[in-house]
């Protein structure tokens, strides 16, 4: 409860407070055995972790905990166990654990080997436990090498606070440690100091985060240093990555354009790296540095296992798409389709909720669909199917100029066709103010966006490319035929508006004639038998149709015997009665206008003798 953690801070601050002394002292004490015992390393890097070890007792760092371990065995599987003794400050607690990942202990690992073995008297780093006293933030680790009065390694000195203000502020010429990273760094690259190059390359290290500078070993450093550096002459995205030597995060730095960066962008950026190094986002610290990036430094949390070794190239490609805009992609795509500069000015005008919902290739076909609409061409369609769609779904563009089409107009007529709207969107396209989509056609065109389906559950065909769709629905729009439920044939027999107009006339003719069933039944029986509607139709078509008198004659004996043998799997009376009804009307008709070519373009009604 509370009351738990309250008296456990406040454990944590008394330890803290009352160890400072001892703390101090112990430090002392590393600092001469560094100055006075043989230590096998190189005498310069020993005088500068003495300089840095001074430096921080100089009130440049709170410490708030230390906690000795003894080294025993050889470099290759040698292990580092806590020293009896017990800890200082928090770190007098056997429960706080400097170094885990997860919830585990790092126990003795090849690179804690490595750093125990290697040239370098110190370590700094990051501790997993955040800190309960002055700022709640991950705690900085200082791991100092111990010796024997002979100079054998005898395990590490491991101490635990929070680097004070001047850490951050005070030039790294300036600060030990850091400051012969810096010299070493400089010289490596050729630079003069004094020359622009030089005093660009000592700006980018005094900007460098300065955590991660601490942390950062020197050949890293200097590789992503120079490649700061030459953001300068050539901004772009760049991202510079450091798995930490002990395996439990990954730092990367992030220079993105500074007018691209929000947070949204952050937010997409870290999500991505969390992902791609499969662990957590523990942290981000965005900066604006001078020029025109804008960087972000990520340290992405892991739980176990080896980090996945991730290439920069893949890394930037990525981050590219997220900080492209949706304008960046359409000027990308017209260029890459050759798509003409108009098709590309109305699609540049479509709305934020457009762009969020269509990629820059899918606006530049609606564009081309909305370049060909006008008052007297008000309307298109795109039929389609998603991707991620199931076999009896759909997707529908309605496209229409000047005002929208109202759900009431546009359900019915999909309800007929034989589908159910399951959502529906509308964007608009143009200019509120002037009512222009571009420079030469006025008006506001509407894009209602529909997903659809099947209201029968059937698979939807797509193999004549949404004609037969197409076709319907424009049909039923023009007022060519009309709103009914016979044009759900086009979905289950595949017939065209043309063909159903033939069942259609049949069907009222048999209302005429005094048949009980409605004109809505007597279409649903058809819809409901997809395989003999197509073959009424046929047995019209070789009745009255061009070849009728030649092989006509026999397909329609063909084509009854068919119809014939489909009725005995027709359960219902009802239906069975309609399909013989359609049966006798087709093998009674004489004669009919519907294979005259222009009659349709004369205006005549379809005739049946």
């Amino acid at each position: 409860g509370l009351a738990a953690r309250l008296t456990k801070l406040l454990g944590q601050v008394r330890a803290a407070v009352t160890d400072w002394k001892p703390m101090l002292a112990r430090l002392d004490q590393a600092i001469s055995e560094f100055r006075y015992s043989p230590v096998p390393l190189d005498k310069a890097h020993v005088t500068e972790a003495i300089a840095f070890l001074e430096w921080l007792r100089d009130d440049n760092f709170t410490f708030l905990g230390m906690r000795e371990f003894n080294y025993t065995g050889g470099e290759t599987s040698g292990m580092l166990e806590r020293a009896e003794k017990p800890g200082l400050g928090i770190l007098s607690d056997p429960d706080v654990l400097v170094l885990r990942r997860g919830t585990e202990a790092v126990s003795t690992t090849p690179e804690i080997r490595a750093f125990l073995h290697g040239p370098e008297p110190l370590i700094v780093t990051k501790a997993n436990a955040k800190s309960s006293v002055h700022r709640r933030i991950y705690l900085d680790y200082i791991g100092i090498k111990t010796y024997t009065g002979k100079g054998v390694l005898s395990g590490e000195l491991r101490i635990v606070g929070l680097f004070t203000s001047t850490a951050y502020t005070r030039s790294v010429m300036k600060i030990p440690y850091l400051r012969s990273k810096a010299e070493t760094v400089i010289a490596k690259s050729g630079f003069n100091p004094s020359d622009h190059s030089g005093k660009a390359l000592i700006n980018v290290l005094e900007s460098y985060p300065r955590d991660e500078l601490f942390q950062v070993p020197v050949p890293i450093l200097r590789k992503h240093a120079e490649a700061i550096l030459g953001l300068i002459e050539r901004p772009r995205v760049r991202a510079l990555v450091r798995v930490d030597q002990f395996d439990r995060f990954v730092s990367v730095l992030v220079f993105v354009p500074r007018d691209r960066y929000d947070s949204v962008v952050r937010e997409k950026i870290g999500t991505y790296l969390k992902t791609v190094f499969e662990g957590r986002l523990s942290a981000y610290y965005p900066a604006f540095p001078e020029g025109g990036l804008a960087r972000v430094h990520f340290i992405i949390g892991r739980s176990g296992g080896k980090t996945p070794k991730v290439e920069q190239a893949t890394i930037e490609a990525a981050i590219r798409d997220i900080v492209r805009t949706w304008d960046d992609a359409l000027r990308e795509t017209a260029t890459e389709t050759g798509a003409d500069a108009r098709l590309t000015a109305i699609a540049s005008r479509f709305s934020e909720s457009y762009r969020d919902s269509f990629p820059p290739a899918v606006a530049l076909a609606d564009a081309g669909r909305i370049a060909r609409l006008d008052a007297s061409n008000p309307i298109a369609i795109d039929y389609y199917r998603h991707a991620d769609q199931k076999p009896h779904q759909a997707a529908l563009k309605i496209y229409h100029h000047g005002s929208p089409v109202a759900l009431s107009r546009r359900v019915p007529v999909l309800e007929n066709i034989g589908f159910r709207v399951i959502s529906e969107r509308t964007f608009e396209v143009g200019d509120n103010q002037s009512g222009m989509i571009n420079g030469d056609q006025p008006g506001m065109v509407f894009i209602h966006d529909m997903e659809l389906e099947n209201s029968y559950g059937r698979p939807i065909d797509f193999g004549n490319g949404g004609a037969l769709f197409e076709d319907a629905f424009l049909s039923v729009w023009r007022g060519d035929v009309d709103n009914d439920g016979y044009n759900g044939l086009a979905q289950t027999a595949g017939l065209w508006s043309g063909e159903i107009t033939v069942l259609r006339a049949y069907g009222r003719y048999l209302q005429q004639a005094g048949i009980p069933q409605s004109q809505d039944f007597i279409a649903a029986a058809l819809n409901r038998y997809p395989e003999i509607a197509r073959g009424l139709h046929a047995l019209f078509v070789a009745r009255l149709g061009p070849t009728a008198e030649t092989e006509g004659v026999v397909q329609a004996k063909h084509l009854k015997a068919k119809i014939t043998d489909a009725l005995e799997d027709v359960p219902n009376i009802d239906d069975d009665t309609i399909i013989r009804r359609y049966l006798n009307l087709i093998e009674a008709s004489l004669r009919t206008n519907h294979f005259v070519a222009d009659t349709k373009e004369k205006g005549q009604s379809l005739a049946i003798k």
